[in-house]
């Protein structure tokens, strides 16, 4: 089964520990974050791996090479202009054209949830995309769902009525299992799935949340790269 790995980000919130360095090659323990993914996707069956590239791309493909010593075939995709989470995804369109469903995820997360359940549940409901979903209080983007779990709508800056209409916070984790006649409903240039793909389809596809029951941390801040090392040295997470 193939996925997308999306590596293109700048990391500019991370200050100097991503000056030189590409984001998804910060050091989590003996491996760098990237290659604690990459073997983490083959455990759930995801062993063709595409991954784009803009920042330092040269040390990304220096240290994953093909892929082969992580049980993985990597494909890059190399964008002079940052295409954005649905322009990555439209410029690999030929190599996602024959699969039943594609995974996407953003390449600065750590996690472990069970991909091979998320995915069961993606196919029972024949779901046009399936996102993970977390709950954080305070989110200036929020996901309104429905008594079977049916996205109903994206929140951007919510006011507090509408934080008060929402009893639980659910948050886009950055992963998403999709189908690709989705790719037709992309734009061209660069464009973000959630707003550009995913709004405007909701009237007429079936979008649904699945909820985090793993360990998630997205790696955007100094603080947040130490907790993520501190989970992977203490086992709490168990990619």
């Amino acid at each position: 089964m193939k996925a997308l790995v999306l590596c293109a980000g700048m990391g500019t919130r991370l200050g100097e520990l991503t000056r030189e360095l590409p984001k998804p090659l910060l050091p989590m323990g003996d491996e760098p974050l990237l290659g604690l993914t990459l073997r983490y996707l083959a455990r759930h069956g995801y062993d063709q791996i595409a991954i784009n590239l803009h920042f330092r791309p040269e040390l990304i493909e220096g240290y994953l090479g093909d892929g082969a010593r992580l049980g993985v075939k990597v494909t890059y995709s190399r964008e002079e202009q940052l295409l954005g989470t649905a322009g990555a995804v439209k410029r690999l369109a030929p190599f996602f054209a024959d699969e039943r469903d594609f995974l996407v995820v953003y390449g600065d997360l750590l996690i472990d949830e069970d991909l091979s359940a998320m995915r069961a549940r993606h196919r029972e409901r024949a779901a046009t995309a399936t996102l993970l979903l977390h709950q954080r209080v305070g989110s200036n983007s929020l996901v309104r769902l429905d008594e079977d779990g049916r996205i109903t709508g994206f929140v951007e800056r919510p006011g507090e009525e509408e934080r008060l209409a929402s009893p639980f916070p659910w948050v886009n984790s950055g992963v998403q299992i999709l189908t690709p006649r989705i790719i037709d409903e992309i734009p061209d240039g660069p464009t973000d799935l959630p707003r550009d793909v995913y709004g405007p389809l909701l009237a007429r596809e079936t979008i649904y949340g699945y909820p985090l029951s793993g360990y998630r941390c997205a790696i955007d801040s100094p603080a947040r790269y130490d907790e993520a090392r501190a989970a992977v040295a203490s086992g709490r997470y168990r990619g």
